[in-house]
């Protein structure tokens, strides 16, 4: 696969009770690139994010649920997940204000 260039690497956050209980901490959680590093995950986040700084960034890869459609069973794709810690002196991610 062609390098991946940081704007790749987050897709999306991941918006749920446990991730929202988090954001006091400074810990933010979203579904990243599934070949991307812990460090391209932290260059990506202070590069979109103007004002942040990582402190650090646990990652887990998910396998992919089994899914039934009558008698055929398949499954859906496997993707990763990164929670990144911020440092105390750094902005918080403004996209997760207004929730």
């Amino acid at each position: 696969m062609a390098a991946i260039q940081y704007y790749d690497v987050i897709f999306k956050p991941v918006i749920t009770e446990k991730s929202m209980a988090g954001m006091g901490e400074k810990k933010y959680t979203f579904l990243v690139h599934p070949e991307a590093n812990k460090s391209q995950i932290k260059e990506a986040v202070e590069k979109m994010f103007e004002g942040t700084k990582v402190k650090s960034v646990n990652t887990m890869n998910m396998d992919g649920k089994k899914k039934r459609r009558g008698m055929v069973v398949g499954k859906t794709a496997k993707s990763k997940k990164a929670i990144v810690q911020l440092t105390e002196d750094s902005k918080d991610i403004e996209i997760f204000a207004g929730l």
